[in-house]
C-alpha cells in the first residue's frame, strides 16, 4: 500500500470512529436536545433558547435570502440542512417559504443521529403532508458523498457544531461536496476559538467535569449523572474558516455571532429577577454586536462564527449581466 493510500485509509478510520461517538452522544440526548438547542420547538419563531440572539440573527439572514429568491420570480425552492438535528431550522424555512408563496418546496435534512431524525420526522409530519412540499429527513454522514445533483440546492445549511465535530482532515472534502451541490448560498456557523465552554448535547451545568485537548481536537466530558462522553471537536478562528471555505465559495460575509449577549445573560440561580428581562440592555448589546462582530479583536471571541458563501458560478453570472 502506498503512503497516500495509507493516509486516506487512516483518515477514513478517524472519521468513522469520530462519527460513531458523535452519533451515540446525540442519540442518547434524545428529545432533551431540542430544549437545549432550540428552546420551545413548538414556537418556531420565538427564539427564546440558549442561543436566542444567534438564532435570531441567522433567521433574519435566511428570511432575506428566501424573500430575495421569491422576488426574482422563483417558483421553486430547494433547501438542504446538513446535520439538521431535530429539524427545527427546516421547519422554520418550509413554513416561511410557504407563506412567501413558493408553490414547490423541496427540503431535505440529514443527521448522523437516528434519534434526532426520528424526532424531526415526527415533528414535521403535518408540514410534510401539505401540497407542494417535499420534506424529508435521513440518517446520513456529512463525510459521505451527497445524493443531491450538481448546483441543485438554493440554500445549504450547516449550523452550529456540525463542522466543528468533523475531523479537520475531512473539511476540504466536505466543503467541496457542499460547493458541488449548491447553486445559491451556503450558510454555516462554527464554534469560535475564543468562545466559552460547551458540552454540546446539554447545558454546561449538567457536566461534573470536562477536559479539552486542542492538539487532538478532543473533548472528554463527565456528566453529573455519571455518564461519560468523548467527542471530536474543533474550535475555529475566523481566518481559518475563511481559508477553509473561501476556496470553494465566494465569501459574502463572515463575522462573530454573539460576542456579548451570552456573556451578559443573567442567571436565575444567582441574579435578581429584575435583571432577567431588560429590553434596554438587549438593545445596547445589539449595537455592540453590530459594531464589533467583524472586528479582528472580537470576532474570535464570539460564541460562534458565521460564514455566508455564494456559489462562484452564480456570482460570476450575475456580475456579467
Amino acid at each position: 500500500m502506498h503512503i497516500s493510500e495509507k493516509r486516506r485509509s487512516s483518515d477514513a478510520s478517524i472519521s468513522y470512529l469520530a462519527s460513531e461517538k458523535i452519533a451515540a452522544a446525540y442519540n442518547r440526548a434524545g428529545e432533551d436536545y431540542i430544549t437545549y438547542a432550540d428552546g420551545d420547538a413548538q414556537r418556531l419563531f420565538s427564539f427564546e433558547g440558549l442561543h436566542a440572539y444567534a438564532d435570531g440573527r441567522v433567521w433574519a439572514i435566511l428570511q432575506k435570502k428566501l424573500s430575495d429568491l421569491r422576488a426574482t420570480g422563483a417558483s421553486s425552492l430547494n433547501v438542504l440542512d446538513a446535520g439538521c438535528g431535530p429539524g427545527t431550522w427546516l421547519r422554520r424555512i418550509v413554513t416561511h417559504a410557504r407563506q412567501l408563496g413558493f408553490p414547490s418546496i423541496t427540503a431535505r435534512g440529514f443527521d448522523i443521529a437516528q434519534t434526532q431524525i426520528l424526532t424531526a420526522r415526527a415533528r414535521a409530519h403535518d408540514l410534510a403532508g401539505l401540497p407542494g412540499i417535499t420534506l424529508t429527513f435521513d440518517v446520513a454522514d456529512l463525510a459521505r458523498t451527497l445524493p443531491e445533483a450538481d448546483s441543485s440546492v438554493d440554500v445549504a445549511l450547516c449550523l452550529y457544531s456540525v463542522l466543528s465535530h468533523l475531523p479537520i482532515v475531512s473539511l476540504p472534502k466536505v466543503a467541496a461536496e457542499m460547493a458541488r451541490v449548491t447553486k445559491g448560498w451556503f450558510i454555516t456557523t462554527v464554534r469560535a476559538v475564543g468562545s466559552t465552554p460547551t458540552i454540546f448535547v446539554d447545558s454546561i451545568e449538567k457536566a461534573r467535569d470536562f477536559k479539552f485537548d486542542h492538539k487532538l481536537d478532543r473533548c472528554e466530558i463527565e456528566m453529573r449523572n455519571g455518564s461519560r462522553l468523548t467527542l471530536s471537536f474543533h474550535l475555529f478562528s475566523a481566518q481559518e474558516l475563511n481559508d477553509s471555505l473561501g476556496q470553494y465559495f465566494e465569501v459574502e460575509d463572515l463575522y462573530g455571532l454573539d460576542v456579548f449577549h451570552s456573556r451578559f445573560a443573567p442567571d436565575h440561580r444567582w441574579n435578581t429577577d429584575s435583571l432577567l428581562v431588560n429590553p434596554e440592555l438587549v438593545d445596547e448589546l445589539a449595537k455592540l454586536e453590530e459594531a464589533y462582530g467583524r472586528s479582528p479583536c472580537f470576532v474570535d471571541k464570539a460564541m460562534h462564527i458565521l460564514f455566508i458563501g455564494r456559489q462562484r458560478a452564480r456570482l460570476t453570472l450575475e456580475n456579467n449581466k
